[in-house]
């Protein structure tokens, strides 16, 4: 196998995993085959790509909203003196799954959610934050339309530019003790290994029959998103990655959202609420390998979609970026420290 065909190789192999991944008993040799490979070339480009931070995790991705918990995009307008002591305060949040720093006076950009059972609830726990960060000045922007969730970096290059958005319908669910047995261990991080759920298996000591019939009750409630890698987008060669917001009329959203949601370099699309020092209300996640590139992407949702006025925010550092452990102790232990 030459060097150009081991590489095309690899890169299918990490959309395959980002895009469908198989929800069988022996997920890697169904994609072995589709691809005409063997198993264990498959799992040899994964787990390599594993140890060289290319993957950061491979795992079920839940709604947050779904099970319960209440979230929001927040920045902070932080002086760059204390940015890395601000930083260690948010980090330690077992809600915030997400730390960037932006080129803008809102110069911290993060996510964070809030168990189901939280005392002190979102805003509180933001108020606390902001005090403890000695931000001068902060927005919460949660999620008023979702248009589009779903990281799929391109690493074939042989995507369509656009994607035609598929509108689902969902089954009502409630959870039980039961299901919160499978969400604990479906969202851990799976090894790359012939029969990857083997663990679920025989921790609940259930059939893979069992285990899938319950995965397609939660994809069809959308109480999961769906399963996948997600990949470390520096080290996947997707270093140009901007949050671009624009300011468009709310009464025109949902046809503006959706055009833009259709880019296939668009990850996340959302309506956010607007303030007086914040006129930007829709917010879209564009990766690109280069900065050409994602300006490109810009250029042309901008030709697509009506808006007033529109800002790239690149950004300059990652302080944090892992998936929630629902459910975990730690959210407790948060509140209990910093209540006062």
């Amino acid at each position: 196998m030459t060097q150009t065909v081991q590489l095309e190789l690899k890169n299918e192999v990490l959309l395959r995993i980002q895009k469908n991944f198989p929800l069988t008993k022996k997920p890697f040799l169904d994609i072995a085959n589709e691809l005409h490979t063997t198993e264990e070339r498959v799992l040899d480009i994964l787990n390599e790509a594993k140890r060289e931070g290319v993957i950061r995790q491979t795992s079920a991705i839940f709604d947050t909203k779904k099970l319960g918990y209440k979230s929001s995009l927040v920045a902070f307008e932080i002086a760059n003196e204390n940015i890395e002591e601000a930083v260690k305060i948010l980090n330690a949040h077992p809600g915030i799954s997400h730390n960037y720093e932006r080129n803008h006076s809102f110069n911290i950009w993060f996510t964070i959610a809030v168990a189901p059972n939280s005392i002190l609830g979102l805003e509180k726990s933001i108020e606390i934050l902001a005090k403890k960060t000695k931000a001068k000045d902060f927005i919460v922007l949660p999620t008023l339309k979702l248009f589009k969730i779903a990281v799929k970096l391109d690493t074939t290059s042989k995507e369509e530019k656009q994607e035609e958005l598929v509108k689902k319908r969902f089954t009502s669910l409630e959870l039980q003790e039961y299901h919160y047995r499978f969400i604990k261990l479906l969202q851990k991080d799976i090894e790359f290994t012939s029969e990857p759920f083997k663990f679920i298996i025989d921790e609940l000591n259930i059939s893979y029959e069992e285990l899938f019939g319950v995965v397609q009750e939660f994809l069809n409630s959308g109480v999961m998103r769906r399963f996948a890698s997600i990949l470390n987008h520096r080290k996947a060669g997707f270093s140009a990655n901007a949050m671009v917001v624009w300011e468009i009329e709310e009464k025109d959203a949902q046809s503006i959202g959706e055009k833009a949601a259709s880019f296939s370099a668009v990850s996340h699309c959302y309506l956010r609420p607007q303030y007086p020092n914040w006129k930007y209300n829709l917010f879209t996640m564009i990766h690109g390998k280069t900065t050409e590139e994602t300006n490109r992407t810009i250029d042309d949702i901008s030709k697509v979609i009506e808006y007033k006025n529109k800002m790239a925010l690149y950004s300059s550092r990652e302080f944090k970026k892992v998936r929630i452990v629902y459910f975990s102790d730690e959210f407790i232990k948060w509140e209990e420290t910093n209540k006062n």
